[in-house]
C-alpha cells in the first residue's frame, strides 16, 4: 500500500512538472516588453534566490567544497550553464516572436537526437526499432525543412542544446538542486552586470514598467524551480520508463497551445512532419514499453530459476 502511494504521489509530481513545462509559453509574453536576453538574465538571477533559499531550507553545502576541488567537474557546470542558458535564451525568444509550434517541435525531437548522441558520442548500440525511429525522425526534420524553406532551426538548436545538456549532467552526476544552484552561480554576475548594464543605459524595464511586471520578471526565479523540484520528486518515486512517457506531455502542450491559443500557422506540410514525429515517438515508446517488459520477464525467469539454498545445520 505504502509504494502505490508513493507511485501515485510521484505521478502527481510528474503530471505538475510537465505540465508546468508545457504551460510556460503562457507565461514568457506577459513580460513583454522585456526583451528575450533581458528575461533570461532575471531569470539567472532570480533562480539563484529560489534555490539558494531552498538550500538553506536542506542546509546541503558539503557539496560547494567536493565541486570546488574538482576542476573538471567545474568545469562541465560552467559548460552546462552555458548551454542551458542558450536553450533558455532561445526559447524565450521563439515564444515571443510567434514560433511556440516550432518550438514545441524542438522537445518532440529531443528524445531522437538523444539517442543519435548516446551512438555518436558514447557509442552506444541501437536495437532496430530505435534506428527506424530516428530514421523517421530525419525524414520528418527534411519534410519540416520542406514546408518552413528552411531548415527548422529553433527546434534543432533547443533538441541539440538539451541533449547536449542531459549528457552534461549525466557526466556531472549531481543532484538537481545542488547542479542548478551551481550553474545559477556562475551565470548570476554575468546576468546582474547585465542587468545593470541596461539600467545604466535606461533600457531596463524592470523599474520603470510598475510593480507588476517588476514581481512577474522577479518569478521567473519560482517558474524555473518549482518544475525542477517536482521533476525531482517524481524521479524517484515512478520507473523511468513512465518518465519517458509523462515527458512527451510538456511538447504536447506546448503544440497545442501554438495551434489553439497562439493560433500559429499549421499548412499540410508542417502537419505532415509532426505526424512523422509523432510516428517516429511511438515507435520509440513502444521498442521502450517492449524491451522492459522483457527485462522484467527475463530477471523473473533467473529468479524462479535460481536453486534454493538448503540453510546449513548447527553443529551438534
Amino acid at each position: 500500500m505504502k509504494a502505490e502511494n508513493e507511485q501515485r504521489t510521484g505521478l502527481l509530481y510528474g503530471f505538475g512538472a510537465y505540465g508546468m513545462w508545457g504551460l510556460v509559453p503562457l507565461f514568457w509574453p506577459l513580460l513583454k516588453p522585456s526583451g528575450a536576453v533581458e528575461i533570461l538574465a532575471h531569470r539567472m538571477v532570480w533562480s539563484l534566490a529560489v534555490v539558494g533559499m531552498a538550500l538553506l531550507a536542506m542546509r546541503r553545502w558539503g557539496w560547494i567544497r567536493e565541486l570546488l576541488s574538482q576542476p573538471r567537474k567545474l568545469g562541465l557546470t560552467a559548460l552546462a550553464a552555458s548551454v542551458i542558458s542558450v536553450n533558455w535564451g532561445l526559447y524565450i525568444w521563439a515564444v515571443n516572436n510567434g514560433a511556440v509550434v516550432e518550438a514545441s517541435l524542438g522537445y518532440f525531437i529531443n528524445p531522437l537526437v538523444t539517442i543519435a548522441i548516446g551512438v555518436l558520442v558514447l557509442g552506444e548500440r541501437l536495437r532496430r526499432a530505435q534506428w527506424a525511429a530516428v530514421g523517421i525522425g530525419l525524414a520528418a526534420v527534411l519534410v519540416l525543412a520542406i514546408g518552413y524553406g528552411r531548415p527548422p532551426w529553433i527546434s534543432l538548436v533547443l533538441a541539440f542544446s538539451f541533449a547536449a545538456y542531459g549528457l552534461i549532467k549525466k557526466k556531472l552526476n549531481m543532484g538537481g538542486v545542488e547542479s542548478l544552484a551551481a550553474e545559477t552561480v556562475l551565470l548570476f554576475l554575468p546576468a546582474l552586470g547585465y542587468l545593470l548594464w541596461l539600467g545604466a543605459q535606461g533600457r531596463s524595464s524592470f523599474a520603470t514598467e510598475g510593480l507588476g511586471h517588476s514581481a512577474l520578471l522577479a518569478a521567473t526565479g519560482l517558474v524555473t524551480a518549482i518544475p525542477l523540484v517536482c521533476f525531482g520528486a517524481a524521479a524517484i518515486r515512478v520507473p523511468l520508463s513512465t518518465l519517458g512517457l509523462l515527458q512527451y506531455m510538456a511538447p504536447l502542450f506546448q503544440f497545442g497551445l501554438g495551434v489553439l491559443y497562439f493560433h500559429e500557422a499549421m499548412p499540410a506540410e508542417r502537419w505532415a512532419g509532426f505526424s512523422l514525429v509523432w510516428a517516429a515517438l511511438a515507435v520509440l515508446t513502444w521498442d521502450a514499453l517492449r524491451t522492459a517488459r522483457q527485462s522484467r520477464a527475463r530477471l523473473e525467469a533467473a529468479r524462479t530459476a535460481a536453486p534454493v539454498t538448503a540453510p546449513a545445520h548447527e553443529p551438534a
